[in-house]
């Protein structure tokens, strides 16, 4: 269903959080460019359930940030949802894993123009860093209780770019997405007509064209899709995200009641 919010209503409220509390640091060794011999550590911040009971799975949720966001401090991919959720009553109501990788300065989730208003086909492989978070994906999934039925992806601005590309390319491995001003390949609809969607959009964005996100709602009605919504939010610009992950807008309640065929052990990343 295609709808337009009418108001952005209440704004979420983050709270600082430290650093290395309630997310957990870690690296990989990301391969380096053609160019180069040697390879670069790539960062990525866990957040486990408070309490995890012997025996019981959880919900994991894999976040993908934004341009600004980008750097090699592992820690300032941490805004807007991560911050959110490690709230303490989120981590009452929400018990979940959060998995939040860090791209690297001057690198992108996916190698497109941001502001270009028509789509680039999507690239046979992914880019070094989208590979660095499917390989993290595929580690926190073997190491930790996931419920592998209720895997759920989500990304604003650069990140909601990379969570189109990612669903595209895997969409059997989430029960859920929320995406947030970015754009993807309408090529790639079909792909994504039996996959949950949420997409969000300010109808005044300046650096992500709204139509980008009408675009790829559109295409996957077109191809068939009927869990697909798009809310457009009249006036309000790139931070759509604020309206988003609110929950005036529900969307967080939403992704968590989604559920699919669990993701058969060993199968992310190959």
């Amino acid at each position: 269903m295609l709808r337009f919010a009418l108001s952005l209503s209440l704004l979420i409220a983050c709270n600082p959080i430290m650093a290395d509390e309630p997310y957990q640091a870690g690296s990989i060794a990301l391969p380096g460019s053609p160019d180069q011999n040697n390879s670069q550590p790539f960062g990525y911040r866990l957040m486990k359930p408070r309490n995890i009971e012997p025996g019981k799975k959880y919900p994991l949720v894999l976040f993908l940030h934004g341009a600004g966001e980008r750097g090699d401090d592992n820690l300032r991919q941490l805004k807007f949802l991560p911050e959110s959720l490690a709230t303490p009553a989120n981590r009452d109501r929400l018990p979940c894993f959060v998995l939040a990788p860090q791209c690297p300065t001057g690198q992108q989730w996916v190698d497109v123009p941001w502001g270009d208003l028509k789509s680039t086909p999507m690239s046979e492989q992914p880019s070094r860093p989208m590979q660095g978070a499917i390989e993290v994906l595929q580690k926190t999934l073997e190491e930790q209780p996931i419920d592998r039925s209720r895997v759920y992806l989500t990304g604003l601005s650069m990140g909601g770019y990379g969570s189109w590309d990612l669903a595209s390319r895997h969409p059997e491995w989430f029960a859920g997405a929320i995406i947030v001003c970015g754009g993807g390949d309408e090529q790639q609809a079909a792909q994504l007509k039996q996959l949950p969607i949420q997409v969000f959009h300010g109808g005044a964005d300046t650096v992500v064209p709204t139509q980008r996100s009408r675009s790829m709602g559109a295409a996957i009605q077109d191809a068939g899709g009927t869990q697909i919504e798009y809310t457009e939010l009249p006036g309000v610009g790139h931070n759509s995200w604020s309206h988003a992950y609110s929950d005036a807008a529900g969307a967080l309640e939403w992704l968590f009641k989604q559920s699919r065929q669990p993701i058969p052990s060993g199968s992310v990343g190959k």
